[in-house]
């Protein structure tokens, strides 16, 4: 009697010739449901429906296929056992070794516009699932194969073990499954909690959708594997890290759907500073050109300026010795004057929404140089995730636009007009720099960064010391308060005209005392930008 393998997907690729290779390489009788059965039966490969095998209809409209004991229970059979054994044999069940699901596409659907309520709820899988989950549980009798980017391996493994599957494999995709399956429900439960939240009376929503509940659905966001299965990376910070590339959702976002043009394979550092200067260019319009050098995951060069050119020159400029393998981000096509100027340096990663066409064969003489389009700069992470033991912390990203318009300028001497463009082009800078965090700048452009010092003065004097002589008539923002005036009184005699800060410390009054003593504006934000 021939094994037995039953496949049931809605995405369809890659299913002919792992059926073809199941039947008539390895002898799988191949039960299927549907429209896989017609697609397999359309191939000319040998195919028993599901109703047949059950001897029950497909009913319910589709609703109801594999919902049946001599599914389940060939699938759940632990072979291993002999009452299992005499179970299966007094109900004419035989055993199912290999299962095939995919689900139906919800999150595609619901990407759709306009897509109706209706539309969603009969695109939410039953069955699938089902049968997922439980030959996940039985891995070691059955292989479940949850995503069409498995079937080589499993190819492969069947032909290295003449057409057996391991228990360690079957282990690997039973945990796949599990991830795939628990991604669905989630995708299904935010999209169901988000229809209940525009359809609810505003006061039950208040006491429905409270803070607790929409931090409980943040923690549980599912986060997915890239391409339905982990892509690895090089390793993590350091060589002796073992690192993996996950992917929020079913529908690629952000960097998993940009495009990388040239170079070396991204890792895992390549990736956390192209976020950090992703999140930095978004800061700002696109009326002007912005370009944005990252080292370390912290700014050492931000600039705007009419043409891109300019403004990556201008970065550049600002911190040279730092630039050097750094990661940079342009809001604006690179052009061939841009493209020109990066290849004078060693850079890790450039990203840009565009690239003029000649502009490759420029870029291509840096071969190591990866090159990478980003359509869109806005798109980042709602939330924030950091593990610590036995648990993780779970923040809304800080993200929020910058309300210049309710800050309060606190000393004597009012900011121009320039002052105040300068001081918010500072403060957006700042809320990006690892805490102790200070930012001066002039005409647009950084000259020193102070990040991740003990204390705030030692922040204040590296940012100082960066800026050198250029400093004079520039503004300083700093990411929170100043416990004392020593700070203020240290940028005073070193040139700067304007600090931005958040305020709120109980000495507040000692710095603006100083400020009106020295002639410096200093503006309040009454928003704190800490970042660990």
């Amino acid at each position: 009697m021939k094994p037995l393998a039953l496949l049931s997907v809605s995405d369809k690729t890659g299913l002919l010739d792992l059926a073809r290779e199941l039947s008539t390489t390895y002898q799988y009788q191949l039960i299927s449901s549907g429209g896989t059965a017609k697609a397999l039966k359309a191939a000319e490969l040998e195919v028993t429906k599901v109703s047949d095998y059950t001897g029950a209809p497909e009913i319910l409209g589709g609703r109801v296929k594999t919902l049946h004991p001599r599914i389940h229970g060939g699938i759940l059979a632990r072979l291993d056992l002999p009452e299992h054994q005499q179970d299966l044999s007094d109900n004419e069940i035989q055993p199912i070794r290999i299962v095939v699901v995919n689900l139906y596409p919800f999150e595609e659907t619901i990407a759709k516009p306009n897509v109706t309520l209706e539309d969603a709820i009969e695109n939410i899988d039953i069955g699938g699932p089902t049968l997922i989950r439980a030959s996940a549980k039985n891995y070691k009798h059955v292989a479940v194969l949850s995503s069409p980017s498995q079937y080589a391996e499993f190819l492969e493994e069947l032909k290295a073990n003449n057409g057996e599957t391991t228990l360690e494999f079957r282990k690997k995709l039973a945990i796949a499954a599990f991830r795939h399956t628990q991604a669905y429900d989630t995708a299904i439960a935010k999209y169901l909690s988000g229809d209940l939240e525009n359809s609810l009376p505003s006061n039950l929503e208040t006491e429905i959708l409270n803070t607790e509940e929409k931090l409980s659905n943040t923690i549980s966001s599912s986060y997915t594997l890239l391409c339905n299965n982990p892509k690895p990376l090089r390793y993590g910070e350091n060589p002796h890290q073992p690192a993996t590339w996950y992917q929020v959702g079913a529908i690629p976002k952000g960097w998993s759907a940009a495009q990388q043009l040239q170079g070396k394979e991204l890792s895992f550092n390549n990736l956390l500073d192209l976020e950090a200067a992703r999140s930095i260019v978004a800061e700002f319009s696109d009326e002007l050109a912005c370009a944005v050098i990252i080292k370390h995951n912290n700014p050492c060069g931000v600039a705007i300026a009419p043409t891109i050119a300019e403004a990556y020159q201008k970065a550049f400029d600002a911190d040279s010795t730092s630039a050097f393998g750094g990661i940079v981000a342009l809001n604006r096509p690179i052009d061939e004057e841009t493209a020109k100027l990066l290849n004078k340096t060693f850079l890790e990663c450039v990203v840009a929404p565009a690239c003029v066409p000649s502009v490759t064969e420029i870029l291509a003489k840096k071969q190591n140089l990866r090159v990478l389009v980003l359509s869109d700069f806005k798109h980042g992470s709602q939330e924030t995730v950091k593990t610590i033991a036995g648990g993780m912390l779970v923040q809304k990203s800080d993200d929020e636009p910058v309300q210049s318009d309710a800050w309060q300028v606190v000393t004597q001497k009012q900011p121009t007009p320039e002052q105040l463009q300068e001081l918010l082009f500072a403060w957006k800078i700042c809320r990006h720099v690892k805490s102790n965090a200070i930012a001066i700048t002039k005409d647009l452009t950084t000259l020193g960064v102070g990040a991740g010092q003990m204390n705030r003065v030692g922040s204040i004097k590296i940012a100082l010391e960066q800026a050198g002589e250029k400093v004079q008539g520039a503004c300083l923002a700093s990411d929170g308060f100043f416990p004392f005036d020593d700070s203020v009184r240290t940028a005073a005699a070193a040139g700067i005209t304007a600090i931005v800060q958040p305020g709120g410390s109980m000495r507040d009054a000692d710095s603006i005392k100083a400020a009106d003593e020295l002639g410096l504006v200093m503006v309040l934000t009454g928003v704190r930008h800490f970042l660990h």
